[in-house]
């Protein structure tokens, strides 16, 4: 049963459903539905207009060009997930992509829609973090892109739909570790890992109030070794309040946890680069 009453539209292009969403008070898109749907069933979410963009084919399909792997934001995770571009040079999205609930719920989520997912942890975005990947938007004022960092803070725009991810491709080197919660396969903590030239890129979600970068981590670990009792020490000197506790989970707890996940992800990803 559906607990509110909305008003449905399938648009013939991208500009109509634009047009629809910045001139419609509540105007909600529809895409996979797999959070959104759920959500209007038991009340926790409501429309005044649902806008169908799942048949645009201008926001489906995965390419590479030559600076990133462009993933439009329609690309189911099943696709996502068993892409050979995404595998090779872009692994952690991969992982990510199929960490995510069951066959079905991969067949029909979408890549845009994990990404916007608002209010609980999903699988995408730490990983498009660590990747150092753009998010794509479009609006009535044209197209721009943002930092994933910075979307993980500033959600979608009203009016505005998720286009596009860009995901810099940087081969082999990069890993994601993920521990769900049994029931909804939502993730207790998730870490996603991604060495550069630079140093490693690690972000942490689940166990944090939002998908965070942990730059004090990667700075103690630039230069390695990546062995679990030095990734660990990197994570205990983090302030114990970054991480929420939750679910019958201590802040102590899921600080480990994290640490634990990144060694993984990080000791996978620098095996990959001998």
């Amino acid at each position: 049963m559906i607990l509110t009453e909305f008003d449905y539209v399938r648009p013939v292009g991208l500009e109509e459903a634009l047009t629809l969403l910045s001139g419609t008070r509540g105007a909600r898109v529809l895409a996979g539905g797999q959070s959104l749907l759920p959500g209007l069933r038991t009340g926790e979410d409501t429309a005044r207009l649902l806008v169908d963009v799942r048949h645009l084919e201008e926001l489906r399909g995965i390419e590479r060009t030559a600076a990133a792997i462009r993933i439009g934001a329609l690309t189911t995770l099943a696709e996502l997930a068993g892409h050979a571009a995404v595998l090779a040079e872009a692994p952690e999205l991969a992982a990510a992509a199929r960490a995510n609930g069951d066959p079905q719920v991969r067949n029909l989520g979408t890549a845009g829609g994990n990404l916007a997912a608002a209010g609980r942890a999903t699988d995408l975005p730490v990983a498009a973090i660590a990747a150092d990947a753009l998010v794509e938007l479009a609006g009535p004022g044209g197209r721009w892109t943002v930092p994933a960092e910075e979307f993980a803070v500033s959600g979608v725009p009203a009016g505005t739909v998720v286009t596009a991810l860009l995901v810099p491709a940087a081969g082999r080197a990069a890993a994601f570790e993920k521990t769900a919660d049994r029931a909804t396969r939502y993730p207790v903590c998730a870490t996603a890992v991604r060495i550069t030239p630079d140093g490693p890129r690690i972000a942490v979600t689940g166990a944090t109030a939002r998908p965070l970068r942990l730059r004090g981590v990667e700075d103690r670990l630039r230069g390695g070794p990546y062995t679990t009792e030095v990734v660990l020490a990197a994570f205990r000197a983090e302030p114990r309040e970054l991480f929420v506790p939750g679910r019958g989970t201590s802040a102590e707890y899921l600080g480990h946890l994290a640490g634990v996940l990144a060694a993984r992800a990080l000791q996978r990803a620098d095996q990959a680069l001998a």
